[in-house]
């Protein structure tokens, strides 16, 4: 038995012996001293013969003397704050059974956007504080005293004191409510079985709206006082999502109401809190005027994707965090499920791509890691909230439903509910139940994919009438990992009626298409690997494949989703030096025709990678290769111009907006300048219909292309408009353009603008996102000489991660790698180790892909040929 709480130390996960099955909480938030008190009394299940109970507790000061365990006092009670635990000890064993712990705790309300925190807002020109709780990763131990961690799950009934005048809000409805002089006590209805991690409370000054679902459970949206009809699109989205996933899952929604709320400060994009779900205003709040297509697009899917974790995550919770792609991965998933059954017009599931292609992007770093990763220690935690876990576990989950079937897939996923609701569940529990309902070897295909990191490419070479097949782990360096998978393998020739689906068990294998070439001409003859991109991997075409390819683009042979795969996969075994930059040009002339705007958001996207890159790999050739990118652009963006047009469809709108951005970053001369002078009527008239807000980022950009120390009026105007608004997406629009000026001392100027109180934390990313390639230099300088205070400001593994990518990914030389990891060497935290080296990996491929491009011989005579066939 254990002698001394020192035992309790380093270790991943707290002890098994006693768990909480109620918590009984008293909080008492005081916003003006920016403190809270609290009170917690929590029933006890001791299971095994213990002397100690040891809890989570983090920067909570615990009053010692009023802890009692039943009428036990301790005899020791030893918080240790590295490892965030406390440990209460008392002189004899206690008797297995259940009990009463009790205790009495302060705390602060801190500025740093996790555990019980403080969020500013304006309410009648009056600067006022709210108090918020953000709990996940690891963070209700900043709250008040518990057993953080997924796995104890128990009820909780919470009793809140505040202020009389305020809107308190917690997961359940509220009971009773006693009025004592200035201050009220609110009791809450207790809940069902969840996790810590999913246990919220907003205390502030709110205005809602409210409807019902078919089965009768009430939805609000809270805003800001007067932002409430801003909150009309996420409330019927919200609605509408949960009658759908009632229907999906076959369970009713689990609690009595959902309340959806938008906090001004706020670290992550949207918190799926059991019942409380909390926003950031630019994820949550619509306005007709004032937002744009591609905002309302994001509100649609961040609603849709947080009100699928009230059953994947908040039902049926992850055991531990290694399994955290099954809640985000699976809420990515559905979210787009949801959103296309709203909106099919939206063509969500090919824009779903986008999520694909991040995970890909990330996943052929050598420093990336498996979507099942091992979490030793809190600290861990934070940090693999990423694209692994969330893109590439939802395009895993595609790949998986596209093999079995969607039908089985839904029925498998419902009983999956059922079997684990109010508990918690592995991965592996999840491969038994699909296994179970569909008799597929789900475990042995999803483990390839699961518990090792990577993906494949596949090399297709065509010999005779034998498609040859070969796999091998992709990696963007070039090299090639050990990794191997089941891979389900889709593919179709010469037409989608003629597709062939089989595993890929092995390194290679040969696929007879004898009955597909013999009824196929030589000249329409092409196959397609990976039909609508369903699968999570690379393919690789011999030449003659390739050159089939394009001409079934060029010929509109090809779904949306597959002309979007091969460029994806093109530019990608670019980067990786498989092939040429040369060949990515070619092929990317065969989009010329193109005006849909899934697919050109990929090719823009690549466009810009191949201006950027060659901006340090061929100087000379720059310009040329722009003029290049900009011809294959234009013939979209004239037809659509700069205004709007009657009848024109949500997707023509997000197109506008990205082709003129794009060709504002590519130096076309005739959009800057449009821009400026649309950007000059709106200052004189912000209501002007020449620049509505799906305009204004690219003439902010246009604006800041120009703006330089000795002619900065753009700038100024700009930080005025900043100023002016009280709108979070029209705020985030200039900050992501201040930084974007070719004048480095603009660049510092705009890094210093974000250390002041006037930019919010949780909006630092839109800067350091549009920092300008002329800038990368003054901002590493920038980085070195702040980084103690923003390693202080902004502790949190999101956060700290995007000044780390942000400014050190752009570098593209080994000596500039090796000058940023000097610097860091001492200096690495364990929340942001990941992101510093997987920024140092992107340096290092860029360096390489360099270096392959100059010594391509036939660049230059290729962009002037491509060149004079576009005249």
């Amino acid at each position: 038995m254990a002698a001394s709480p020192e035992q309790f130390r380093g270790q991943a996960r707290l002890p098994r012996f006693a768990s909480p099955l109620r918590y009984d909480l008293r909080l008492r938030p005081d916003l003006a001293a920016c403190s809270f008190s609290g009170a917690a009394a929590v029933d006890v299940a001791v299971s095994a013969p213990t002397r100690f109970l040891v809890l989570n507790a983090a920067e909570l000061a615990v009053d010692r003397a009023s802890i009692r365990f039943q009428d036990l006092a301790p005899s020791e009670v030893v918080q240790f704050e590295e490892d965030e635990i406390l440990v209460v000890g008392f002189d004899r064993e206690l008797p297995v059974g259940e009990g009463v712990l009790k205790m009495d705790f302060t705390g602060t309300l801190n500025d740093q956007m996790r555990g019980f925190y403080r969020s500013k807002y304006e309410y009648n020109g009056e600067l006022r504080n709210m108090a918020v709780t953000q709990f996940e990763a690891a963070d209700a131990r900043r709250c008040f005293p518990c057993w953080d961690e997924p796995a104890f799950k128990a009820k909780f009934k919470l009793t809140l004191e505040v202020p009389s005048e305020l809107v308190a809000l917690s997961n359940m409805p509220a009971v009773k409510e006693t009025a004592n002089g200035p201050l009220k006590t609110i009791y809450y209805e207790e809940s069902p079985l969840m996790s810590t991690y999913l246990v919220a409370i907003v205390v502030g000054l709110f205005d809602y709206i409210e409807n019902s679902t078919l089965q009768g459970t009430k939805v609000r949206v809270y805003t800001q006082v007067g932002k409430s009809n801003q909150g009309k699109f996420a409330l019927d989205v919200a609605v509408k999502s949960l009658d759908l996933y009632k229907d999906y899952f076959a369970t009713p929604y689990p609690l009595p109401k959902l309340d959806m709320i938008a906090i001004p400060d706020f670290a992550a994009g949207a918190m799926e809190n059991y019942g409380l779900v909390t926003y950031r205003e630019t994820a949550l709040l619509y306005d007709e005027l004032l937002s744009s297509a591609s905002n309302k697009q994001q509100v649609a899917i961040t609603v849709a994707h947080e009100l699928a974790h009230q059953w994947f995550g908040n039902l049926v919770t992850m055991e531990w965090w290694t399994h955290l792609w099954l809640n985000e991965g699976f809420a990515s998933w559905v979210s787009y499920l949801a959103v296309e059954s709203l909106f099919p017009q939206w063509n969500n599931w090919t824009q779903f791509l986008d999520e694909t292609t991040s995970g890909l992007r990330l996943d052929a770093l050598a420093e990336s890691h498996p979507i099942e990763v091992e979490i030793n220690h809190a600290s861990e935690i934070d940090a693999i909230f990423d694209s692994i876990s969330y893109d590439k576990g939802a395009s895993v989950i595609r790949m998986l439903q596209s093999y079995l079937g969607a039908e089985r897939f839904q029925k498998a996923l419902a009983s999956y509910i059922k079997k684990y609701a109010y508990s918690n569940a592995k991965t592996e529990d999840l491969w038994a139940v699909l296994e179970e309902e569909t008799g597929e070897p789900v475990k042995d295909l999803m483990t390839t994919w699961t518990k090792q990191q990577g993906y494949p490419v596949i090399y297709a070479k065509l010999n005779g009438h034998d498609l040859e097949l070969e796999q091998a782990q992709f990696l963007s360096d070039g090299s090639s990992g050990p990794g191997m998978w089941i891979v389900p393998i889709t593919s179709c020739c010469g037409s989608y009626d003629a597709q062939k689906k089989f595993l890929l068990k092995d390194k290679t294998d040969t696929v007879n298409i004898k009955e597909f070439t013999d009824s196929l001409g030589a000249d329409g003859f092409w196959i397609k690997l990976n039909i609508d991109q369903t699968g999570f991997y690379r393919v690789k075409y011999d030449d003659e494949l390739a050159a089939g390819l394009e001409n079934a683009i060029k010929a509109k042979k090809l779904s949306l989703m597959d002309k979007i795969g091969i460029v994806e996969d093109s530019y990608s075994l670019s980067i990786a030096r498989k092939q040429t930059l040369t060949s990515l040009l070619r092929l990317l002339s065969a989009y010329r025709d193109e005006s849909d705007y899934t697919v050109l958001s990929h090719v823009t996207s690549v466009c810009l990678g191949i201006s950027k890159i060659s901006v340090d790999a061929t100087p000379d050739l720059n310009k040329d290769i722009k003029h290049l990118l900009i011809n294959l652009l234009l013939p979209a963006a004239k037809k659509l111009g700069w205004d709007r047009k009657d009848g024109e469809s949500h997707l023509d709108v997000m197109l506008r907006s990205l082709l003129l951005i794009a060709l504002v970053k590519l130096g076309h001369d005739e959009t800057i300048n449009e821009g400026i002078r649309r950007f000059h009527i709106f200052v004189g008239d912000r209501k002007t219909s020449l620049l509505p807000p799906d305009n204004r980022k690219a003439a902010y950009l246009a604006v800041m292309r120009t703006v330089n120390s000795s002619s900065r009026a753009g700038y100024d105007a700009l930080l005025k408009i900043y100023r002016e608004t009280a709108e979070a997406q029209e705020k985030s629009r200039i900050l992501g353009s201040l930084s974007s000026s070719p004048d480095k001392d603009i660049v510092f100027e705009a890094l210093n603008f974000m250390l002041t109180d006037e930019v919010r934390n949780q909006d630092s990313f839109y800067l350091l996102g549009g920092i300008s390639l002329e800038g990368r230099e003054v901002a590493w300088t920038w980085l070195k000489q702040n980084w103690d205070y923003v390693l202080k400001t902004w502790p949190s593994s999101s956060l700290i991660s995007d000044f780390i990518n942000s400014i050190i990914s752009p570098f593209t030389s080994e000596a500039k790698a090796d000058e940023v990891s000097e610097f860091f060497d001492g200096r690495i935290k364990p929340s942001f180790q990941r992101a510093l080296k997987q920024s140092l990996e992107r340096v290092r491929i860029s360096a390489k892909w360099i270096e392959s491009i100059r010594s391509e011989p036939n660049l230059g005579q290729t962009v002037h040929e491509l060149l004079q066939g576009q005249v």
